[in-house]
């Protein structure tokens, strides 16, 4: 399938996938006394399903049963290999014999028709399939507090489950609450079980006292760069289990801050390298880290001038999980992901950036300026009520080495204010064809649905990501995704701000984009803001960033995920 028909049924059937047949016709007729008479015919049937894909057992029957719209008087006709099976609203469909059959719903009256096919896969056997988020050598939980192990199960119909601790049978629910009371190593397993087999899982968990438990901190990197003149907040992240830390940090050995505040503002202006050390001490423990804080030359002292390419090169392609990722391309390194990413867009085709926090890094052969005016323009494939927004953040090469490893700027957008900032997933690889399991650094949990009936690579998680689990980190915006109906579902647009957005306002063109095609969003460098919301007031930039804003998933539909076609200096369209 060609790039265009990939990112319109991306959008326009698997997005909406409500396959709905409108007849508009807004005219003006005038009749022979040349007076205009206005026709407004009513609207044709349409059609929707609880899903367009179906599985059944052989042997056994499914009903399907469609809700249909403006289908006043209408006639029905259920067809199958080109011949009419039925003339029912519903079909009831069985078959002996195993394979996929595809059926099709044609509904008419007088005011038109709509058609949708629904794929029926008739398997022999349905078990179970297990899944949950579990860290790398099980969990550390701490004594007298509740935790609840919440399985993810696919082909659930019929299944009875099953909690064992240490052997031992403690509940037959979907779901575990567990409080221990002792310390102590445990192993737990969940069971489900139908008809067709089962499925299980094994974990272990340590029960600590709090002195025990483990201490975790991660920093964004090892060595920050700024321009002098400016300041950067040095954050810690990932952090656990701290109870009554305080965080100590010295620059050049001498005390800079002492306080309970997970992070430091450093504002030194000296040219050059300097030694940056933080310790946490808690009741418990005391644990230090180095960092190195690399003040660089004042702006625009690596200001590149003289490129002609709109932009220049993919430096990172590093999506989250998502129905697109591994599809129709192999990739075992960054290096391969960028390339291929990179040969994607130079054909203006689309590159999807997975589920929330996915992202893609792209760079100039020049800086781009601000003049004020939009700078950026970042092609999505957005239609009306069909916006996939991504944030897009901004880098000035600060130290001169041509990398992307300086500091990000976030480009404000309208919904800047209601945002989470500091937000962060941890995706789980999964087994062969099964969903990825996530955590959020908010304590929230959920999945990225495997759906074969579209998507029917190994895995959604990056195949070019050797570890068993990852993180992503940002900003994430409130969804607006909504069922409007049963099974049907639309993603709200946003005002302005953001790539893979319908928006009035930073589109600059007219037209409702339904083909969904490469459309253009612009961008200001004049909406840069630091960390803590104030302008960064940056007269150009090097290197720009584009991270899926929004972590929901429409119903069966899947996962939001933004889609990047092209990044380019608009100044240079201008």
């Amino acid at each position: 399938m060609g790039d265009l028909i990939s990112a319109m049924f991306m959008k326009a059937l698997m997005y909406l996938f409500k396959i709905t047949v409108l007849s508009a016709l807004s005219a003006m007729l005038w009749c022979c006394g040349g007076k205009p008479l206005d026709v407004n015919p009513k609207p044709a049937p349409s059609i929707s399903v609880e899903s367009q894909a179906v599985t059944v057992k052989v042997g056994r029957s499914i009903t399907i049963t469609p809700t249909y719209t403006n289908a006043d008087g209408a006639s029905f006709q259920w067809t199958m290999d080109g011949k009419v099976i039925s003339t029912a609203k519903s079909l009831t469909f069985s078959s002996k014999e195993t394979g996929i059959f595809y059926a099709k719903i044609t509904v008419t009256n007088s005011n038109g028709s709509a058609s949708m096919e629904i794929k029926i896969t008739v398997a022999e056997m349905l078990p179970p399939r297990v899944a949950m988020a579990v860290p790398q050598g099980g969990f550390s939980i701490q004594k007298d507090t509740e935790h609840e192990f919440i399985p993810s199960v696919e082909n659930e119909d019929g299944c009875s489950y099953s909690w064992t601790l240490d052997n031992a049978e403690v509940a037959t629910t979907k779901s575990y609450k567990y409080k221990p009371t002792a310390t102590g190593t445990h192993t737990f397993k969940f069971t489900a079980k139908n008809e067709d087999g089962q499925a299980s899982l094994s974990f272990t968990v340590k029960v600590l006292e709090e002195k025990d438990m483990p201490f975790k901190w991660s920093f964004e990197r090892e060595a920050f760069n700024y321009s002098t003149g400016r300041s950067i907040r040095i954050l810690i992240r990932d952090l656990e289990n701290a109870f009554d830390a305080r965080f100590v940090w010295k620059l050049d050995g001498a005390e800079v801050q002492n306080s309970a505040q997970p992070y430091y503002v450093c504002s030194e202006s000296g040219v050059g390298k300097h030694t940056l050390t933080v310790t946490m001490t808690n009741s418990y423990r005391s644990q230090s880290k180095t960092l190195t804080v690399n003040v660089c030359q004042p702006e625009g002292s690596y200001k590149r001038t003289g490129g002609t390419a709109p932009w220049n090169k993919i430096y990172e392609y590093m999506p989250a999980p998502g129905q697109f990722i591994n599809e129709n391309f192999k990739a075992t390194t960054m290096e391969e992901a960028c390339a291929w990413a990179q040969k994607r867009m130079e054909a203006k085709s689309f590159v999807s950036l997975g589920a929330w926090g996915g992202y893609i890094i792209a760079g100039f052969d020049h800086s781009v300026e601000n003049d004020g005016g939009y700078n950026l323009a970042i092609a999505g494939n957005a239609f009306h009520n069909s916006s996939e927004p991504g944030i897009v953040w901004v880098m000035q090469d600060e130290n001169g080495n041509g990398l992307p490893d300086d500091t990000w700027y976030e480009l404000k957008g309208s919904d800047y204010s209601t945002q989470t900032k500091d937000y962060a997933i941890t995706y789980y690889k999964p087994s062969s064809k099964s969903s990825v399991q996530w955590v959020s650094s908010d304590g929230k949990s959920g999945s990225i649905d495997y759906l074969p009936a579209y998507h029917t690579q190994d895995s959604y998680y990056p195949d070019w990501v050797k570890t068993t689990t990852y993180t992503l980190y940002g900003s994430k915006l409130i969804s607006k995704t909504r069922e409007v109906s049963k099974d049907n579902w639309i993603n709200q647009d946003f005002g302005w701000g953001y790539a893979d957005n319908f928006s009035e306002i930073d589109r600059l063109s007219g037209g409702d984009n339904s083909s969904a095609g490469a459309s253009d969003n612009h961008f200001k460098i004049s909406d840069a803001v630091t960390w803590d919301g104030q302008p960064a007031n940056l007269k150009y930039i090097d290197f720009v960033k584009v991270q899926t804003a929004v972590c929901d998933k429409a119903g069966w539909i899947g996962e939001v995920s933004t889609e990047i076609f092209s990044i380019a200096d608009y100044n240079m369209s201008k």
